[in-house]
């Protein structure tokens, strides 16, 4: 029997870096006089850069050259490195390093799927890249959730079966992307939500390593 693949999405489900998404995403819809609510933000849960800027853009009627869609794509992910440059391990989610590390405790394999572009440097400074056996990020991928490809190529990488593959998302488009080709899929967040979702937990602390030892065997 084959090991069992682990794949995480990172932006709340490991680290809250949504809020930082947020913040910065807000900053530019502020200046095109765009209200951007967190209602609003959860549009935004795991997909694209690109994607979700059109989706703000959409909020405000807003029509914009490649120019201005350039520029302002920049200034986000500026802004956005500018809050996550202080990031530190009390940054993880709470119960989350302790699934990891049972994961790791039982040899099975841990993946990242994460449409996030500056995923590694973040795993760097919360302290946990070493854990990870594969990471496949927004740099890796052309095509953002709920196409599977972030979580397929993790699975490759990790030389699992999809079968073999549980995924933990925070987003109606991950579960949808990790449902669509047969994986495991585990919520992580408000179930009413992510009822899509195989299973759901509000997050870690509610997750017994149970729940993983039976997913293992």
């Amino acid at each position: 029997m084959g090991k069992k693949a682990f794949i995480f999405d990172l932006d709340g489900v490991i680290v809250d870096t949504a809020k930082y998404h947020f913040l910065a995403w807000q900053k530019i819809a502020s200046e095109l006089g765009i209200e951007f609510t967190p209602e609003h933000n959860e549009e935004l849960k795991g997909v694209s850069r690109v994607r979700s800027l059109d989706i703000i853009l959409k909020l405000g009627n807003i029509e914009a050259s490649e120019e201005n869609r350039n520029k302002w794509l920049k200034q986000k992910n500026e802004d956005y490195l500018s809050y996550i440059e202080h990031m530190d391990e009390t940054e993880i989610l709470p119960g989350v390093l302790n699934i990891l590390e049972f994961i790791k405790e039982k040899n099975q394999l841990i993946g990242l799927g994460s449409a996030s572009k500056n995923a590694r440097p973040i795993l760097e400074k919360v302290k946990i890249l070493h854990l990870f056996d594969a990471i496949v990020d927004g740099n890796d991928v052309t095509n953002a959730k709920p196409d599977p490809e972030v979580f397929l190529q993790a699975a490759r990488l990790l030389n699992a079966t999809n079968e073999d593959s549980m995924v933990f998302e925070d987003s109606v488009a991950g579960i949808q992307a990790a449902n669509s080709v047969n994986m495991t899929s585990i919520g992580i967040g408000d179930e009413t939500i992510l009822r899509e979702a195989k299973y759901n937990f509000k997050d870690f602390t509610f997750m017994d390593t149970s729940f993983i030892e039976a997913f293992i065997k």
